[in-house]
Order: C-alpha cells, then structure tokens, then sequence
C-alpha cells in the first residue's frame, strides 16, 4: 500500500495513490464549484436589494410629488412625506447592512478560492501560469482575483466611494438628513435651521454607516483570524480597508 506524502504548504497527510489522487481533484473541484455558486447567490442578493430600494425610493419620490400639490405643502404633506421617507430609510439601513455583509462574505469566498487554486498548482506544478486569478492568499493573490481593486497600493478614496455599499450608505443618509429636516420644520423653525438640521443629519448618518462597516469589518476578520497565520491576517485585513 502507498505511504501517504505530505503537502507541506497545507501542513497535512496527502495520498499518493492515483485513485486518492483522483479522488482529491474531484473533491477540490466540488468545493471550488460551491463556492462559485454561494458567491454568485450572495452579489444576486445584493443586486436584488439594492434594485428593490432603488425601485422603493423612486417611487416614494413620485407619490410626494404628486402628493405635495395636493396637499399645498402643508403639517398633512408633512406628516404624509415622513411616514413614506421612513418606509424607505429602514429599507436603504437595511439594504446597506446586508451588503455590508455580502462584502465581507465575498472576502471570505474568495479566500478560499485561492487556497484551492494554490492546491492545483501544488499538484501540477506549472499550471499557475494559465491562472488569470490568484493562487495565493497574500495581498497579490487577492488582487488578481477582484481584477478591479490593486490591494497592493494605497487604497483608493474613489472606488471606496464608487462601491455599492456606499451608493446606498450615502442616499440612506441623505433620507435621513431629509426626514431630520422635516421632524425640525414641525417645531415652526426657519428654513435656515431646517436645511442645515438636514445637512446635519445627512452627516451624521454617513458617519455612523462607516463607523458600523469598519466595526464589522474588524469582527469579521478576527472571526476569520483562527484560520490564518499572521501572514495572511495582514493580506486579508490590507484587501478588506481596500473594498
């Protein structure tokens, strides 16, 4: 019988028989193909959400238009654009929470993609070389597997900004700038104070969705940190600051 080998990068027992050499790939391959699924189900998720939000918000946008002139813009219209913004400002909190968690899902994802594809080329060495993603879990690999982010430089303001999460984080916070606007507008204010109570609030809110991705991106990769050496820790947190 075949004294097992040992994949010194993976650090465990590996058969050298063809049949439990076979037998691997075929295993590898399955999880590889699973992980292209579950990506696949979490961005449509995401897409799915973030069009239901959209589709949501053009929608309330329309009834207060068609609602304002009726109502001559008065405490009803008021009243009515506050019950219709706050429908919408849970929905965009809540879409922007659940991509929030697709991102960091799909770092996970991709994690374990590139360990698969350091495992087929440890088994056929050379074959690395036709790989346009990455095979390694270091800062590089992760690069060549997103394509559009280059983890390896400084991170950019601008595609932070361009993400979808962000998309829906700052039109969320501008809602809720809108609605703490017209929650100041009942009190009899100014129009001064009003605008600026929602220049305020739309503030406040980008601030604390940040604050609430950085959070849970830092508890997402301490989660992950018991799979990984302090190597790839410092890969995976490098990528996460650029997504």
């Amino acid at each position: 019988m075949t004294e097992p080998g040992v994949d010194r990068a993976a650090g465990f027992p590996v058969p050298n028989s063809p049949e439990d050499h076979a037998r691997r790939v075929q295993l590898l391959t399955t999880e590889h193909w699973s992980l292209l699924a579950t990506r696949s189900m979490s961005w449509n998720e995401a897409f799915s959400r973030t069009g239901t939000f959209l589709s949501t918000l053009s929608a309330g946008t329309v009834a207060l238009a068609l609602a304002g002139p009726a109502m001559t813009f008065g405490s009803s219209f008021v009243l009515f654009a506050l019950v219709i913004l706050s429908v919408i400002l849970f929905l965009g909190v809540a879409t922007y929470v659940r991509l929030t968690q697709v991102n960091n899902e799909d770092l996970y994802w991709v994690y374990g993609m590139n360990r698969l594809r350091g495992a087929y080329a440890r088994m056929v060495p050379g074959i690395e070389h036709e790989f346009i993603t990455g095979h390694t879990v270091d800062a590089a690999g992760f690069a060549r597997t997103f394509g559009a982010v280059d983890v390896t430089t400084s991170s950019s303001i601008l595609h932070m900004l361009i993400t979808t999460p962000a998309v829906v984080g700052v039109i969320s916070s501008v809602v809720f700038g809108v609605v703490a606007g017209l929650v100041v507008s009942l009190f009899g204010v100014s129009e001064v104070v009003s605008v600026a109570s929602g220049v305020g609030g739309a503030l406040l809110g980008i601030a604390l969705l940040i604050r609430y991705a950085t959070r849970e991106q830092r508890k997402y990769i301490r989660r992950m940190s018991t799979l990984n050496d302090d190597h790839e820790n410092g890969a995976i947190d490098q990528v996460a600051k650029a997504r």
